[in-house]
This record gives C-alpha cells, structure tokens and sequence, in this order.
C-alpha cells in the first residue's frame, strides 16, 4: 500500500472548498495525473455519486471507476477501483485563523501481483501529490 499526504493552506471559505472539492469531475483542473472525469450518474452531487477517472501514470492510460463514499461538511472521502488497485483520496478542511486548511491523503492498495511493485511506485506517487499541493490552491482562489 502506498498513502501518501499533503496540507494546503487557502484563503477561501471552507463551504465553498467543500462543494468544489465534492465535484470529482474538477480533478480535471487541480489533479496533474487526470486526464478527463466524467461523471456516470446523475442527480446533485451526495454520497453514491460516480465517475469515471482518467489517468496518466508513469506513462500509461489508468481508468478507475470512482464513487463518493463520504460526503460531510469537513471531509470527502472518494474510493476508485480497477482490476489492478483501489484508490481512496480522502480530504478533510477546517477553518483555521479566518483560512481553510485542506488535508489532502491518497491511499493506494494494489491487488495482485501489483502488490509487488507498490514499494517502487512511491517517488511517482509524491510527485503526483507535490503536483496537487501546488496547483490547487490557485484553483481554490478563483472558485
């Protein structure tokens, strides 16, 4: 398993980080790795909502089939799964000195034999996570 965590500091309120956040349609915007993220039901966004992520890694085209899992006033929990791994980005934000604080935490198990090559695809996983910590707080600014 692989997790890997950022903190993100925002000058936005923390209702409006939420509901943007909770749209996993903009990881388009603010996640460098996706390619596109449709979503596949319809309806308001709550808890069950589903989309279908599309990801470059290391090179490759990666389609996981995303569902919010959890949606509260504080934390977003997304879990996406394929053949290979189960990804579960979970987000949590609070307001801290008139800012809003967002903990960014993705967590990665692999299945099969790609449990092997889990320990060797960390680097590429902080990457990933540095990319998100730098674009998304000037995505959050203009929401």
């Amino acid at each position: 398993m692989v997790t890997v965590e950022r903190t993100i500091t925002v000058d936005r309120p923390a209702d409006d980080v939420v509901a943007y956040l909770a749209d996993f349609g903009n990881t388009t915007v603010w996640d460098p790795g996706t390619e596109s993220c449709t979503r596949t039901d319809h309806g308001p966004v709550a808890e069950g909502a589903r989309w279908l992520n599309v990801s470059r890694f290391r090179g490759r085209r990666t389609r996981l089939a995303y569902r919010l899992h959890r949606y509260e006033a504080d934390r977003l929990v997304f879990v996406g799964e394929n053949r290979s791994v189960t990804a579960t980005d979970d987000i949590s934000v609070r307001s801290r000195a008139g800012r809003t604080v967002v903990v960014y935490r993705a967590q990665l198990r692999f299945k099969g034999v790609a449990r092997v090559a889990a320990p060797f695809l960390r680097p590429a996983f902080e990457r990933l996570a540095d990319g998100v910590a730098e674009r998304l707080p000037s995505v959050l600014a203009t929401i």
